[in-house]
């Protein structure tokens, strides 16, 4: 791949929640980036953009891009795609043909089969290819890291994730009727997440199980809505993991028991709150979280709050910048949201999801 030079050219492919709420601001907020691009046919969004980004250049549709490039009234280096996962593969196959690096939002894709052909066609045409796993610089989870790192806990036999939220009114975006076929469902869509931080955790894995629910609508999408995954790693660690919309009330966020302590953690990060309020990555206290918050490490029966480590979402986009510009490694490889993925598909697979 030849190197980049000066600013990477980027164009965000959707204004949702993806695009408005986390690639934006994380692009506008990383010098090495400019935001020339955003698609979207939504006019309530359009304007949002527009007055967000005036310097960005608005494009009605995934169509028009292509036709803008191909004509050579748009030159881009990057293309983040923040769409829904049933389009990624055309997606993606139409920008890798035309030479263009990318971000695709997860889930990565909905079957693995097309999580493979987009690996070989980048490959193939010497383009960069990441996905957008922001999770794995959670505060939360940077601070699960330090603390296996510095072996607080002995010999780790539990690992406890939850992600889980009062939400029964839905989304309000595709995630309410896409079907499993789609990308749809909390296991592919959380457990994008969920799992990965585990794989990083504690690796491979030798077993699973998994239980799927849907509670509400089933004649609308066939996709869990309320999902737990049992792990067994190849390194003896128990994994568990719990992702659910209807939550009326909320476990811990991680809890972790080791041979010489245990850790709990409450409450989900504040990155995405804060970029969804309007608070730029440049803010001083970004990924600051207040001691109410942070964890609790106990050991022969002593509690220790435990400061939680500073949130970094800006990590994805400035690592991406040093591979695009130095040759240094992706943020996230594409083949460990591949591996995830056909994790999660062997769950569907032998687990079906139950109408509650």
């Amino acid at each position: 791949m030849a190197l980049l030079q000066g600013k990477i050219r980027t164009a965000v492919v959707g204004f949702g929640i993806s695009g408005q709420v986390f690639h934006a601001p994380l692009i506008a907020a990383d010098a090495h980036f400019e935001l020339n691009v955003i698609v979207t046919g939504n006019a309530e969004r359009r304007a949002l953009a527009q007055q967000r980004y005036p310097q960005a250049r608005l494009v009605e549709s995934w169509q028009q891009l292509l036709q803008l490039i191909d004509a050579g009234d748009i030159t881009l280096d990057l293309l983040v795609l923040g769409t829904p996962p049933q389009g990624h593969r055309a997606q993606a196959e139409a920008a890798i043909a035309r030479g263009l690096h990318l971000v695709i939002d997860k889930p990565f894709v909905p079957h693995s089969r097309d999580g493979e052909a987009l690996i070989a066609a980048a490959q193939a045409a010497g383009t960069l290819l990441t996905v957008f796993q922001n999770r794995r610089w959670d505060g939360d989870f940077l601070t699960v890291k330090k603390l296996l790192n510095h072996n607080a806990l002995g010999d780790i036999r539990s690992f406890e994730s939850r992600f889980e939220w009062w939400r029964p009114q839905g989304f309000g975006n595709w995630r309410d009727c896409a079907t499993i076929a789609q990308g749809g469902g909390l296991l592919l869509d959380l457990g994008s997440h969920l799992i990965d931080q585990a794989l990083q955790l504690f690796g491979p894995v030798a077993d699973s199980y998994a239980e799927l629910a849907r509670h509400t609508q089933p004649v609308i999408s066939d996709a869990d809505e309320d999902s737990f995954v049992s792990l067994l790693h190849v390194n003896g660690v128990r994994t568990r993991l719990w992702m659910n919309g209807l939550a009326a009330r909320q476990g811990p966020r991680f809890h972790l028991l080791g041979s010489q302590a245990g850790f709990s953690k409450w409450g989900l990060d504040n990155q995405e709150p804060a970029l969804a309020a309007g608070v730029t990555p440049l803010d001083a206290d970004w990924g600051q979280e207040k001691p109410g918050s942070w964890g609790t490490l106990t050991e022969n029966h002593q509690d220790r709050l435990i400061e939680t480590e500073r949130g970094d979402y800006p990590a994805f986009y400035r690592l991406l910048a040093n591979a695009l510009l130095e040759g240094a490694p992706l943020p996230v490889e594409a083949a460990d949201s591949l591996a995830t993925l056909r994790l999660i598909e062997d769950l569907h697979t032998r687990y079906a999801v139950r109408n509650a």
